[in-house]
Formats: structure tokens, sequence, C-alpha cells
């Protein structure tokens, strides 16, 4: 591999462990999707550094060039990248769907009529006196469920 291209590999990799750690340290890339990313540069980083590890993985998997290999490992991160991604969309769903039953049982009991309070409410649909414990139980209900007021 000729030097220029060895040392523009090397400060690729570099470059992106850097954001990545930079990224993950600022709270904007979450340590458990950083992982993939972080291996990408190590990859990037061995390869670069140790030519024969590509020749090698040429060989083991029958391409005949090292820049058929790196498109392979390319197409293979990307599969790996899709995939994680289409594990926490659905994840992600599931617990939408979740929280939205929540809130509607939740509304469900905050719009109960008034006759569960036993007429102790002023009765004019604006909360009395009597209706606070009942507002009050609801917003309790809202709030074990992780939903804020």
């Amino acid at each position: 591999m000729p030097l220029h291209q060895k040392l523009f590999a090397i400060l690729t990799g570099l470059s992106l462990l850097t954001v990545i750690i930079y990224l993950v340290q600022k709270g904007k890339l979450r340590e458990e999707y950083s992982w993939l990313w972080f291996l990408t540069g190590v990859v990037i980083l061995v390869l670069a550094l140790w030519y024969d590890v590509l020749l090698l993985l040429t060989d083991l998997i029958g391409a005949v060039t090292p820049t058929t290999t790196l498109f392979i490992l390319g197409i293979v991160f990307l599969m790996l990248i899709s995939l994680h991604s289409g594990i926490k969309i659905s994840r992600l769903n599931d617990q939408v769907k979740n929280l939205a039953q929540k809130v509607s049982l939740i509304e469900a009991q905050i719009n109960q009529p008034k006759s569960r309070t036993g007429g102790q409410g002023t009765g004019s649909g604006e909360p009395g006196i009597g209706d606070e414990k009942q507002v009050l139980s609801a917003e309790d209900g809202v709030r074990r469920v992780g939903i804020g007021v």
C-alpha cells in the first residue's frame, strides 16, 4: 500500500475514533450505539497499519483484490447498522404503543363521572374543594406511570 494511502487510512481511523469519543462524552451518541462505530474505527486502523491482514482476509473470503474485501466489509457494516436500527425501531414502537395505552387509561380515569367523588364537588364542572382529591389522585397516577404533568 502506498504511503499516502496508508497515512490517509490511519488519519481516517483516528479521526473516527476521536469523533466517536467526543460524541459519547458530550452525550450526543449513546454508548450502546457507539460500539459498532468504535469497532469500525479500530478495524480501519488495523487494516491500515497491517496491510497483510487485509491480504489475508482477501484470501480467506476468496476475493480477487483487497479493494473488493474493503467493499464487502463496508456492505457488512451497513447491514449491521441497518439491523441494529431495525431492532431499536421495533423496541421503540412497542414502547410508544404501551405508553399510548397507559395514557389512554389515565385519561379515562381523569374523565370518570363525578358520581365517584360522592357528590362532594361543586357540580359546575370546575374542580371544587371535594374534587381536589380526584384531580390529585389522577395526577399522582400520571406521575407513577412516568409521564410529567
